[in-house]
């Protein structure tokens, strides 16, 4: 019985520190997202350089921010889906700027597929998590969203008018579920039992 009380506690322990973690982490990312959105609506509108750069940053983070959440997880957990995220951004990072060099609607294009398919990875974390943690709806929802945002890419990607500040609303929303996420793990923190 005593040993049945230990495992809980440890499995206890380990879950209210993955949700610490996750919940710092999310809270950064939200972070960059915001500081990235006004960094685009302030200086890329003028400048076509510090446009391609905010471009290819983008993807760039998600491949540090991918590192920092393989860190934030328990060793057993798999973190297949993590690792495969953080090389398909590196691969749109690469593929974005070679794009660039041929014009927004190729980087548009590359964009979207990373969208599409970082979102699906997305969706599967937060389905994982939710028996875990709980409070991942606001991922579950946002992995989906990326996923037809990245369609729409694709499709508006000869658009006249798309251009870097079209992507603010997709990096708005992200930070925006990123930030729900993370109440939510406050949460899922607080209502954990307190181990004796």
């Amino acid at each position: 019985m005593n040993a049945l009380n230990q495992s809980e506690m440890v499995v206890s322990t380990e879950t209210i520190e993955t949700a610490k973690s996750l919940r710092k982490l999310y809270f950064l990312r939200a972070s960059f997202s915001i500081i990235w959105i006004i960094l685009v609506a302030v200086l890329a509108k003028g400048n076509a350089g510090i446009a391609m750069v905010l471009f290819i940053i983008y993807p760039a983070w998600d491949i540090v921010a991918t590192f920092l959440d393989i860190k934030a997880n328990p060793p057993a957990a798999s973190k297949t889906p993590q690792y495969i995220n953080a090389g398909i951004s590196i691969i749109t990072t690469i593929a974005v700027t070679a794009a660039l060099q041929k014009g927004i609607p190729e980087a548009f294009m590359v964009f979207g597929a990373w969208a599409i398919l970082t979102g699906l990875i997305q969706l599967i974390l937060g389905l994982r998590r939710r028996k875990q943690l709980g409070a991942q709806w606001p991922m579950i929802i946002s992995g989906g969203q990326s996923v037809l945002a990245g369609g729409a890419f694709i499709a508006m990607a000869h658009a006249p008018n798309a251009g870097i500040s079209t992507l603010i609303g997709y990096a708005a929303f992200g930070a925006f579920y990123f930030i729900l996420t993370a109440i939510r793990l406050s949460k899922t923190i607080k209502a954990a039992p307190i181990a004796a």
